[in-house]
């Protein structure tokens, strides 16, 4: 098949991570895959599909190639994708990596965005869900995975170190970073590092991010925290397995990422509910998890400082249990769900919700 994906940026981050590796998965299955960017998005990623840059900062529908299908991501990107698909360019699908309206500016564009294609692909059954209720589109889930560089080393014991409590923090200037919580995981590891002062706390930001933002210098320069900031995937897993805790703060995310990517790494895993995170936390599990108002951060992080028996016995089983989640999985699914929109096939079905089925059965009645 002939893909075209409309990428505004591939700078470092969870959404463009699966956007890399969708088309490098694509493109290794045989399809015909062209990344359509504007002339200024930043690539911080390896890419082995076709690159079409545009002459302009905004992406038109002249630009685009023919293609079978045009796979939009962000909503600023369906108007053009729906505009280049209905002048025979393509079939059009929805990869919804995020769910705008709730965190983002302009939600008054993003949500009724939601309305141009009913072909959505999400990432996990709360976001399926969540879209059907508002918008009464059922999502084909494809999950995210994690690449073949995270892995377990084995080498903390040779780091002989304090024990290691880490987390990302992004840049917060000219961003939308409050959905990470940030201001209240630092004020949780504080607390922390008030009742455990023998602990390191250590911050993983991409270092574009770090070196263009006077808060996360500043942070540093204070002297309590380490940052690390990683170039690649390879030392990105090196710092995963210097840590003995990973803690996520974050209160809204399709999918979560890194904290996936923690578990496989060998960390043991503090979170707070975000929603995607349901699809492989498990609380007293595989991690410890808590709701947001719940106020229970630092407690669990200090809990599992605390009992080493439990941090080994969560962090063994959250590293079995991500061992599920790849990349290539992902990219499985994805064009097995292409292939059913081209071909008409009903999405799979999935367990739904009382408010869903009731919406279902209203749907149904009107028929």
């Amino acid at each position: 098949m002939r893909f075209t994906f409309p990428i505004l940026t591939l700078c470092h981050g969870g959404a463009q991570r699966m956007l890399v590796e969708l088309t490098n998965g694509l493109t290794a299955l045989g399809h015909q895959v062209v990344i359509l960017m504007p002339l200024e998005g930043d690539i911080s990623y390896e890419i082995h599909s076709t690159l079409l840059r545009t002459d302009h900062t905004v992406l038109r529908e002249t630009d685009f190639p023919a293609s079978d299908v045009i796979v939009s991501n962000f909503y600023t990107t369906v108007p053009v994708a729906e505009a280049a698909s209905k002048n025979g360019k393509g079939v059009h699908v929805r990869l919804s990596l995020c769910y705008e309206p709730l965190f983002l500016p302009e939600n008054d564009v993003s949500f009724p965005s939601y309305h141009t294609t009913g072909k959505l692909i999400v990432l996990s059954q709360w976001q399926k869900e969540l879209i059907e209720l508002n918008h009464g589109i059922s999502g084909s889930i494809v999950p995210v995975g994690i690449s073949s560089s995270f892995n377990n080393m084995r080498i903390r014991h040779k780091l002989q170190e304090q024990l290691n409590i880490t987390a990302i923090l992004r840049k917060v200037e000219n961003g939308f970073s409050w959905h990470r919580e940030q201001d209240y995981l630092v004020q949780q590891l504080d607390i922390v590092k008030q009742n455990l002062p023998g602990v390191n706390i250590n911050f993983i930001s991409p270092p574009d991010e770090f070196y263009t933002s006077d808060s996360l210098q500043q942070m540093k320069a204070s002297g309590k925290y380490r940052f690390f900031t990683p170039q690649n995937d390879e030392e990105l897993c090196y710092h995963y397995n210097g840590a003995d805790i990973f803690v996520s703060s974050s209160i809204f995310d399709t999918g979560s990422l890194p904290g996936l990517e923690a578990m496989r790494c060998g960390a043991a895993l503090v979170s707070v509910y975000s929603g995607g995170n349901l699809e492989y936390a498990r609380h007293e599990e595989n991690c410890l998890l808590s709701y947001r108002y719940e106020n229970r951060l630092a407690e669990d992080v200090i809990r599992l400082s605390q009992d080493h028996l439990l941090r080994a016995r969560l962090a063994m089983q959250g590293e079995n249990d991500s061992a599920g989640w790849t990349w290539e999985n992902s990219v499985r699914i994805m064009e097995r769900s292409i292939k059913n929109f081209l071909q008409g096939t009903p999405v799979d079905i999935q367990p739904k919700s009382a408010l869903v089925r009731r919406m279902n059965s209203f749907r149904a009645g009107r028929k």
